[in-house]
């Protein structure tokens, strides 16, 4: 009769460390998939706030009389290989590769005709999350150009 009971014993411990390891492995996936909710979160912030820094500077520039050139630095997310521009109604700035979390933008005082040069698209190229631009704009002109 004891064997009996120290069998059941055992059995019970079994299933019970069956289900803290069910447990635990259900913790680690909602832990790695809130982290990987929170990296794109931050992602969509990084490009956020890229589109507003660089609208802000087109702004200054455009308020400006006039600019010599003036050459700035911006982090996007590494996973962006080139910000390019076109002549578009509704977005005139988009990135490579084309994802469906980075739409395209529309920028404002922005004189995309100059900045394509009788092109249809500008793009310029990322480095490890950094991309370098000029905004400029002449004495008589009234928008802004962007160039590499």
């Amino acid at each position: 009769m004891n064997k009996k009971r120290g069998v059941k014993g055992q059995t019970q411990i079994s299933f019970g460390m069956i289900f803290s390891i069910i447990l635990i492995i259900l913790f680690i996936a909602f832990a790695v998939y809130g982290i990987s909710k929170f990296l794109g979160v931050n992602k969509f912030a990084q490009v956020e706030k890229f589109k507003n820094e660089f609208q802000a500077d087109i702004n200054n520039m455009w308020k400006s009389t006039q600019g010599s050139g003036q050459v700035v630095e911006y982090f996007v997310p590494k996973k962006i290989s080139q910000v390019c521009f076109v002549d578009g109604e509704f977005e005139n700035m988009y990135f490579v590769p084309l994802d469906s979390d980075y739409k395209g933008y529309l920028l404002k005082n922005v004189d995309i005709g100059k900045t394509l040069k009788n092109s249809n698209k500008l793009c310029i190229a990322t480095s490890k999350g950094k991309i370098y631009m000029t905004i400029k704009k002449a004495y008589n002109e009234n928008l802004v150009t962007i160039a590499k």
